[in-house]
């Protein structure tokens, strides 16, 4: 055996991941049924956190137990180039140093970011490893490299030339510090506490004025009307009539609009067209002019008068102040508002009409909708179906341009001669029109999503023709949060009709939100991330990944608390400990058929055959809790606190053979199924048993042997285990000496030697005696229609018991009171915690499990 008295996980993790890499496990054998998934690629930003590590943990649960199924699994990874947050980050370096992007240039600004590229890139990849991820290293792709380079410039120009993509000006998400546009789906609306302003908007004719609320009195410089609902009476008699613009002495109509919501302010509303994106459509709809007034930094431009250069806060405190000195503001009042902010700096978005490159996607959605209404992509959990279809069904147009340096750079270039456009997959040096050589390639770049859609075919080759892409194209299944369905997997669906005429995909497992205990987001404000390195380096790997897979249960988020690493670390010392003692007690192992078994032997072999079978459905069905749940009670329950017990006896006589096949057998099969939660501990005791071959990570999964599943041993082990449960909590509540009172009494039928034996070794009874009745001095530690068995009390104190038992449940008289005042309280069930809830059930069944056992006790001393 060469296995050390304690799991040390440092000793054994790097030393089996760099086998495994060096043997080539994880690159695909190109024999058996595909097995695809692609990683959902990490941005170069910064570390993994532990939504990645919750991420990376299942999909290689998914894979090592398909590739053990003999699967031909090929999980590609790689990383994603995060245009606006990548560009953040290094912009946020260089001024450290007292330098500006702009003063760089754009050559030598892309110069440092591929450094800083290259060198997160490697981070990510140690981090992935760190987390055992059996990615084939050999097909690492990522977003900007040359053959994903290729395939975004295909795409976008097949598209353009079939009609999906056009230029246009449309209002869009501008954020003011990252200088660049954002899609929809990238503003995180918040609600704050703000002000509506009331504004007096006085007729042309002298003759009155109109009241208009406002939550952006700054934005008036850019008004081009006053717009009231058809269906108000109130302003019925005004429609057609002039207001002037207050402060800015523009003359403006009152127009009618079925958007203006009557019950909002004074039901008459302000239409800034460059500025808000409903002005936008009522300015279409009534062929307003548009005016913009804010520059880049969202600072009021030429546009907006004597306010010009002014910050767009500075310029409303200033026009407010303004309004009242006029005599224009009527009155304020407060508000809860949400206003969009961007996801990267957190800075309010500013709503601009600009000129920006777009994909038409409702014509380019109807395949994707149709994919996932006829069930050829299936989303787990399946509510998340109706989310994605509620979206699909509402799309709008893509905005893919950025105002960025760091990305894929728009394919378009423009001659400064002729004025013509050309889209090219190649480089233009010369416009094809008129040979003039004065062109200019357009200054922005795509959406870091625009080559994200592409992953699941331009990861293996296309637009080439690659063995991969016939080959493992569709995948198998993605695994994502919720929060990137809109961004991603929508997007994946639809590029992968469009350009491959499949689904990128067959399932899409939704996985949960972590949080922490307190069920709150993990922020850096709040403080409260736990980083999955940090926790492997202080657990170990293997529990923390176990950690992850039994707290993923469909269709909540997991409340992560630190204790629950160090719960699984125990969970991992239980089974080196237990192997370990397998392992001393090997010798002279020769492997045998297994016949002779004893019932505790044809007991671990039955439940051993459920447990591969529980497993097995539940990582099918992506259960991956129920899973781990299954590996655990059986590992821990079954296996080490009652088997390994049980089996210690014959280890020292003539079963010893036999026992020592069981064992094998258990244990083989065990550690199999524990390898995709727990690989590195898996591999790393698996190799020291006597039928290891090269490797568990390419052994065969388990198969459930049903001629081994005994349903009567099952029956009659599970009775042994409450007898002796019985007896032990005899022991406990009277305080009993574990060599006190080992004699027994049983009425009814007569058990077997077998069964008493197991009963007097593991409960430490010398004696059992069969009675008529119950004796006077004795409790009943188990009763069923068969068979009552209770345990000698001679020499309790009777009296003293009896005194003590009534005051502890007296106690636990008030306490189960208690736990259920609390649960039938409305108040506390909708406020508390999901996690106070739940340990507040589990205490109260614990008190009444316990209070009924004391019953029993009193019971018999009385």
């Amino acid at each position: 055996m060469d296995l050390g008295t304690r799991y040390l996980p440092e000793q054994i993790e790097k030393k089996w991941y760099q086998k495994w890499v060096q043997k080539g496990y994880f690159t695909p054998k190109g024999s058996g049924e595909p097995f695809v998934v692609v990683i959902p690629p990490p941005n170069i930003t910064g570390r993994i956190h532990m939504g990645h590590a919750l991420n990376i943990t299942l999909q290689d649960i998914l894979v090592r137990y398909k590739r053990m199924r003999g699967f031909d699994t090929l999980w590609v990874p790689g990383e994603d180039h995060a245009g606006i947050a990548t560009q953040n980050a290094v912009e946020r370096y260089i001024e450290t140093q007292g330098k500006r992007r702009e003063e760089l240039g754009r050559d030598k600004f892309l110069e440092i970011v591929w450094q800083w590229a290259q060198k997160y890139r490697f981070e990510i990849r140690q981090q992935i490893e760190t987390l055992g991820a059996s990615v084939d290293w050999t097909r690492e792709r990522f977003t900007l490299d040359e053959g994903l380079s290729n395939a975004v410039r295909k795409v976008f120009v097949e598209l353009y030339r079939q009609g999906f993509i056009y230029k246009g000006k449309y209002m869009v998400n501008w954020c003011p510090r990252c200088k660049t546009v954002l899609s929809d789906e990238e503003v995180e609306h918040e609600e704050k506490k703000s002000k509506l302003y009331y504004v007096k908007y006085p007729f042309v004719d002298g003759d009155g004025y109109i009241a208009v609320a406002t939550t952006r009195p700054e934005t008036m410089l850019g008004d081009t009307a006053v717009a009231v609902n058809p269906k108000d009476d109130r302003y019925r008699n005004i429609v057609g009539k002039k207001v002037i613009l207050p402060l800015v002495n523009r003359e403006i109509p009152i127009i009618v609009d079925e958007y203006v919501d009557t019950q909002f302010g004074t039901g008459a509303v302000k239409i800034t067209p460059s500025h808000d994106p409903n002005d936008f459509e009522v300015a279409k709809r009534h062929n307003l002019p548009f005016i913009d007034i804010f520059d880049d930094e969202a600072r009021v431009n030429e546009n907006g008068g004597k306010y010009k250069g002014l910050d767009r806060y500075k310029a409303r405190e200033i026009i407010v102040k303004d309004l009242e000195n006029e005599g224009y503001l009527i009155k304020v009042e407060d508000i809860d508002h949400a206003v969009g902010h961007c996801y990267r700096c957190d800075r309010e978005i500013e709503p601009r009409v600009m000129d920006q490159w777009f994909v038409s996607m409702k014509p380019l959605a109807q395949k994707a909708i149709e994919a996932v209404e006829t069930g050829q992509v299936r989303f787990v959990p399946d509510r998340w179906k109706k989310v994605y279809l509620h979206w699909m069904y509402n799309v709008r147009d893509w905005c893919i341009s950025r105002q960025l340096w760091w990305g894929h750079r728009i394919p378009v270039w423009y001659c400064d001669d002729c004025n013509e456009i050309i889209v090219s997959e190649t480089d233009v040096e010369e416009c094809p029109k008129c040979h003039s050589k004065s062109i200019r390639q357009d200054e922005d770049v795509l959406d870091t999503w625009f080559s994200s859609a592409l992953w699941p075919f331009s990861t293996l080759g296309w637009p080439e023709k690659t063995k991969d892409l016939d080959k493992y194209y569709p995948t198998s299944v993605l695994v994502t949060g919720f929060d990137i369905i809109f961004f991603w997997v929508a997007r994946m669906i639809v590029m992968g009709y469009q350009f491959m005429n499949e689904k990128p995909f067959t399932d899409v497992y939704i996985h949960q939100l972590i949080r922490d205990k307190y069920g709150r987001k993990m922020s850096k404000s709040l403080g409260n991330g736990i980083d999955p390195i940090d926790m492997s380096t202080k657990y170990g790997t293997d529990p923390v990944r176990f950690t992850l897979a039994i707290l993923a249960a469909q269709g909540s988020d997991i409340k992560l608390d630190e204790r629950y690493f160090d719960t699984y670390r125990k969970f991992a010392n239980k089974i080196w400990n237990a192997t370990r003692f397998a392992l001393i007690n090997l010798d002279g192992y020769e492997k045998k058929p297994l016949d002779k078994l004893s019932l505790s032997d044809k007991w671990i072999l039955s439940r051993l055959q459920r447990t591969i079978l529980a497993v097995t459905q539940a990582l099918e069905n992506y259960e991956f809790n129920i899973a781990a749940k299954s590996i655990y009670e059986f590992f821990w329950n079954e296996f080490c606190d009652w088997y390994i017990e049980s089996a210690k006896p014959r280890l020292n006589n003539e079963d010893r053979i036999t026992t020592q096949n069981v064992l094998v057998k258990v244990l083989d099969s065990s550690l199999k199924l524990l390898h995709p939660f727990m690989p590195f501990l898996a591999e790393e005791l698996w190799q020291n048993l006597p039928i290891a071959t090269e490797s568990i990570t390419i052994a065969p999964w388990p198969q459930v042997e049903n001629a081994l599943v005994n349903d009567l041993a099952e029956k009659k082990f599970e009775m042994i285990m409450q007898i002796v449960r019985g007896i032990r909590n005899v022991r406990a509540e009277l305080d009993l000496a574990l060599k006190q009172n080992t004699l027994l009494y049983v009425r009814g039928k007569n058990l077997s030697k077998e069964e008493e034996f197991l009963i007097s070794h593991l409960a430490n009874i010398q004696k059992i005696e069969y009675v008529e009745k119950k004796p006077t001095n004795s409790a009943t530690a188990f009763v069923n229609e068969e068979l009552h068995v209770y345990l000698d009390t001679t020499g309790v104190d009777v009296q003293k018991e009896i005194n003590r038992l009534e005051k502890n449940i007296e106690k636990l008289f008030n306490e189960r009171e208690w736990y259920m005042k609390k649960l039938s309280d409305e108040k506390f069930m909708s406020h508390a915690l999901e996690s106070v809830i739940e340990e507040t059930r589990q205490k109260l069944s614990q008190t009444e499990s316990r209070l009924k056992i004391l019953q029993q006790i009193l019971g018999d001393l009385k």
